[in-house]
């Protein structure tokens, strides 16, 4: 929908429109007007509006983004305050009385209450609306010195108009100005990512720290952790498998067919254009305990046969194939069909959801292809490894003992 609605809204004049597809998860950051925020702070307000500027008119020509704005709006009229200490000090005028007869003049500032018998009313000072607006009414603004004098505003200070922020945001207690883009159709996070952090770290002084908030922030978080959460699942279940069967060598048969589900996967990914974002990570956990179970159904088997019923390696591995060809093929099936609608994208919030099951549907595709030919060939193989490994450590009998008579 916002792929059709963006060409139509671009042809009305006198507009600007953001479309964005809302996260069916709300991950910190500020309310922009784009997807992904990247916010710039420094301790000088003034560079730092000046060169986020800079920062802005570069990143709007990179290829990958889009709908690149700013929550800066430097179109505020104001007027500039700048005491003259000397002129001051002189007339008896302090920098406090200045700013005590501003805050009564333009703020609400209560300096009495009325009280009656059935309510109470707050006396507030303020000048009246027409001199509020007029900038030039500032000049007309009168002091009380501690002499007890009335002095102009105009003696004491020079008063300046110019254009300022329309509000000046903060984070972590210092000036910030937040850059929001949103990604082309096509384009995955993590590029967009390393594109936005290399423009900004040649364009940046080293005055400004620059981080990413929001869904791009833990975008990045997540990579720190998803390849040690991969690694861990792993070896978790290696662990789990080799006591279960009471072996170092089977836990990688059954395992073996984790890369074809991956494989199967990313190409899914890369061929519907899509990103390898968390969802898609999620759906890869997925595969590996649906891929492992079709291995451990023959696995299973063939060592039962070969245990307790004394068949060789071969024949043990090729009736666990047959006999388990239709559980795996069934639970296969409903695995698939189950995350087929999530592939295919229906439903609100599908767009963000679809990595996951295109995850899940490809690599139980290609893995079922794969598994059901290479875990008996890993099979045969490793069985042979582990047998000749512990013909090699079996403990030799003893020769005896031969005593000869001494005469």
């Amino acid at each position: 929908v916002i792929n059709q609605l963006r060409p139509k809204l671009l042809t009305v004049p006198g507009i600007m429109a953001f479309m964005q597809n809302p996260p069916p998860i709300e991950i910190g950051g500020r309310l922009t007007k784009s997807s992904y925020q990247f916010t710039l702070q420094s301790t000088d307000s003034q560079e730092l509006y000046r060169e986020s500027g800079k920062l802005l008119a570069k990143l709007s020509q990179l290829p990958a983004l889009q709908d690149v704005t700013t929550d800066l709006q430097i179109a505020n009229p104001q007027v500039n305050v700048e005491i003259d200490r000397d002129k001051a000090s002189a007339l008896g005028v302090t920098a406090f009385q200045v700013e005590d007869a501003l805050a009564s003049a333009y703020g609400d500032r209560q300096v009495s209450t009325i009280f009656r018998p059935d309510n109470e009313y707050k006396v507030i000072t303020e000048l009246e609306p027409q001199y509020q607006r007029d900038p030039a009414a500032l000049s007309s603004l009168y002091i009380r010195s501690s002499t007890g004098q009335l002095v102009a505003l105009s003696a004491v200070a020079r008063l300046t108009q110019s254009v300022g922020p329309l509000a000046v945001n903060h984070s972590g207690q210092l000036p910030s100005v937040t850059l929001s883009f949103g990604l082309k159709p096509g384009v995955a996070l993590g590029d967009a990512v390393k594109g936005v952090e290399e423009l900004a770290r040649n364009t940046l002084p080293a005055t400004i720290s620059a981080s990413f908030q929001g869904e791009a922030q833990a975008y990045q978080a997540s990579l720190v952790g998803l390849g040690l959460l991969l690694t861990l699942t792993i070896l978790v279940i290696y662990v789990l498998l080799g006591i279960l069967y009471e072996s170092l060598i089977h836990p990688l048969t059954i395992l073996s067919g984790l890369p074809s589900a991956g494989l199967g996967a990313i190409l899914t990914l890369m061929f519907f254009k899509h990103p390898l974002n968390l969802y898609g990570f999620v759906g890869i956990i997925m595969l590996i305990g649906i891929v492992k179970k079709n291995a451990i159904m023959m696995i299973d088997f063939a060592l039962e046969a070969e245990r307790n019923e004394g068949k060789n390696t071969l024949d043990a591995i090729y009736e666990g194939c047959l006999v388990r060809f239709r559980p795996i093929m069934m639970t296969t099936m409903a695995a698939l069909m189950g995350t087929l609608p999530i592939a295919l994208g229906f439903g609100a919030g599908a767009e963000s959801r679809r990595p996951l099951g295109l995850a899940v549907v490809g690599g139980l595709v290609v893995s079922q292809l794969i598994t059901l030919y290479i875990t008996p060939v890993y099979y045969t193989y490793l069985d042979s490894f582990q047998k000749k490994v512990g013909a090699l450590f079996r403990r030799r009998p003893s020769s005896p003992v031969v005593q000869i008579p001494v005469e």
